[in-house]
This record gives C-alpha cells, structure tokens and sequence, in this order.
C-alpha cells in the first residue's frame, strides 16, 4: 500500500517532470514551421524571378550583377564561393553578360592576370529595371493585406534577414 508520503513525492516528481519539459513543448516546432514556410519562400522566390524575363536576363545573372556592383573589381573565384556555384560556371555565366555588355573586366593594378568585375552602365540599368519590377509586384500584393498582416511582416523580415546571414548548416 502506497502512503500519503510516497504519493505526494511521485506528484512532486510528475510536476518536475512537467515544468523541465515546458520549454519544448512551448516552444514552435521548428521542422513544422520550416515545412509551412518552405513553399511559401519557395513561392515567393519563383514568382518576383518570373517578373523579370520581360528583361531577358535570368534570377542567377540578377544575382551574379547585385554581387558585382557590391563588390565591385570581385574576381571570379570570390564571386563563385559568395554564390556557392563552381568556378566554371561561374566563369561562363560572367561570359555570357560580358557578351551582353552587362559585365566588363579590368585588370587589377599592376598583375595582368588577375581581373576584377565591374558592371557596365548597361547592367545598372537591368538592376533599375529588376528592382523596380519586383517592388512594384510585391507592393501590389502587399496593398491587399490588412495593417495587422503588414505588421506581422514587417516583424518578420529582421529574423528572416538573420537566417540568410547563418553560415550553411552541414
């Protein structure tokens, strides 16, 4: 027979129990929450890239053009490890805008071998014209959400930003 005393230590212990496992059940589900935010990046991504095939370049030359005109005289294989992609691709992506006037070359001081990036008046304007589309779109779906949503989002782009700034998890 279990006495007064035993059974008040087992309640004391379940309550230790309970309140030792609160944080985690307080705390969100974040492979559920990446599960529910995944596609809806994902989304949103695919969507403000379609706004820019009207200026006949792709999501990857944005990138490689907003890269270059940060970093201006970047060499190709800085910019290939910024962008995680080989140096070969990276090497024919650049020839290509060089061919389309988006991107120049220019030796770097003195080392003729060496060459740094530049992005031509050509490509500024590409970059104008992107940034303009993709804000335009979005502000147009962001004019149909209530000043709560908006709120929300606002909240969200810094902790959105930290999780771009995360090294890769392995």
């Amino acid at each position: 027979m279990i006495d007064a005393r035993t059974k008040g230590n087992q309640l004391a212990c379940r309550f230790v129990n309970l309140v030792n496992e609160m944080p985690a059940l307080l705390a969100p589900d974040t492979t559920e929450l990446a599960n529910r935010l995944r596609p809806v990046l994902l989304k949103l991504a695919r969507e403000l890239r379609r706004e820019i095939h009207s200026l006949g370049v792709t999501g990857g030359q944005v990138s490689l053009l907003v890269d270059v005109k940060r970093s201006p005289g970047i060499g190709i294989r800085e910019l290939a490890a910024r962008e995680r992609v080989s140096v070969p691709a990276v090497s024919k992506f650049v020839a290509r805008m060089e061919e389309a006037d988006l991107i120049r070359r220019e030796p770097v001081g003195s080392d003729k071998r060496r060459v740094g990036l530049h992005v031509t008046e050509a490509g500024q304007r590409v970059l104008r014209s992107v940034r303009s589309k993709r804000t335009a779109w979005l502000a147009a779906r962001l004019r149909t959400l209530d000043p709560q949503e908006l709120d929300a989002l606002d909240e969200a782009i810094e902790p959105l930003t930290k999780l771009l700034m995360q090294e890769p998890v392995s």
